[in-house]
This record gives C-alpha cells, sequence and structure tokens, in this order.
C-alpha cells in the first residue's frame, strides 16, 4: 500500500511539474506572438497616408466592417481623428506585453493587457473580410489561462522575486504581488 501512496504521489508531482512547464512554453509563445506583430507597425505614420496600410488600414476595419456600434463610434470620433498617438501606444504596449510575458513579470497584469487588447482588435477587425474569428478567441483564452496559472511564477521574474515582496510591507511589494 505505500507503494501505491509513493507512486501516486511521484504521478501528482510529475504531472504538476509538466503543467508549469507547458504553461511556461504558452507564457513564451503568447510573448513571441505579440514582439512579432510589434513588426508590422511602421512609425512614425502607422500606415496613415493617400494608401492607408498596415495598423492604420486594420483600425479602420471598425469603421468600414462595424462589430460593436459604440466601438465603431470611438474609432471614427477619436482614434482615427489622434492616430499618431493611437499608433504610438499601440507600438508600447504590445512590446511591453511581448516584453514582460517573455521575461515573466507582473505576468498577471500583462495577461488581463493582452485581454484588453486582444478585445480591441477583434472588435477592429472580427468583420474583416479574410480574418478567421476563432483566432481572436484562441488568443483570448491563451491570455485567461496565464492570468489563472499566474504563468510568470514558473520560470519566470515573479517566481524569483515574489517570496521578496511578500515578506516586504512597502504598497509597491503588495502591489506587485497582486500582479504576479
Amino acid at each position: 500500500m505505500a507503494q501505491n501512496s509513493a507512486a501516486a504521489q511521484a504521478d501528482i508531482l510529475a504531472s504538476s511539474r509538466l503543467s508549469r512547464e507547458l504553461i511556461v512554453v504558452v507564457r513564451i509563445g503568447v510573448a513571441l506572438l505579440w514582439i512579432q506583430n510589434v513588426s508590422w507597425k511602421d512609425p512614425p505614420t502607422f500606415g496613415e497616408g493617400p494608401s492607408p496600410s498596415g495598423l492604420y488600414a486594420f483600425t479602420r476595419y471598425a469603421v468600414e466592417f462595424p462589430v460593436f456600434p459604440p466601438y465603431t463610434w470611438l474609432v471614427e470620433h477619436l482614434v482615427l481623428p489622434n492616430f499618431a498617438f493611437f499608433g504610438w501606444m499601440v507600438l508600447l504596449v504590445e512590446s511591453a506585453l511581448g516584453a514582460f510575458l517573455l521575461i515573466g513579470l507582473a505576468t498577471r497584469l500583462w495577461a488581463l493587457v493582452g485581454i484588453a487588447q486582444t478585445i480591441a482588435i477583434a472588435l477592429s477587425v472580427l468583420n474583416a473580410p479574410n480574418e478567421w474569428p476563432w483566432s481572436y478567441l484562441l488568443m483570448l483564452l491563451a491570455h485567461v489561462a496565464l492570468f489563472a496559472t499566474a504563468a510568470g511564477r514558473y520560470a519566470g521574474v515573479d517566481g524569483v522575486l515574489r517570496p521578496r515582496w511578500q515578506a516586504s510591507t512597502t504598497r509597491l511589494a503588495t502591489a506587485l504581488v497582486r500582479v504576479s
């Protein structure tokens, strides 16, 4: 009976280790997705001009192929008229998203940012021609998984620094524990 218990314990440990290793793979894969997608967001115009391309063209899809009317109105009246600012914010947010997920720092916070960014992208392009709607659901679910598993605690900076943050009573440390 003791052998069965030891074998069961070994199976649990192995499956837990495998689960942690797999979530690291998912975290790094999602990070690389964001990093790779930053490459076609070309500052300073981001594709705005006589022949719209890149980020500007995809953002205009929110108006040309509406998904959610209030979002369409927001893009048409706020985002497109201020597109240079918007383009830089997208570039910075998506670069940071990829970088922070890659190193596993404040992973839960960045998973929430990834959820928000995925929703914004989906609301812009979901009804556009040649888009595969399920890709946005998969992106959303990947970020939910990263959030739910606190993926940076495994082979990430969160896992290394979290014990120090937990031992500290500073506001910053408390905030970092919550977002890690």
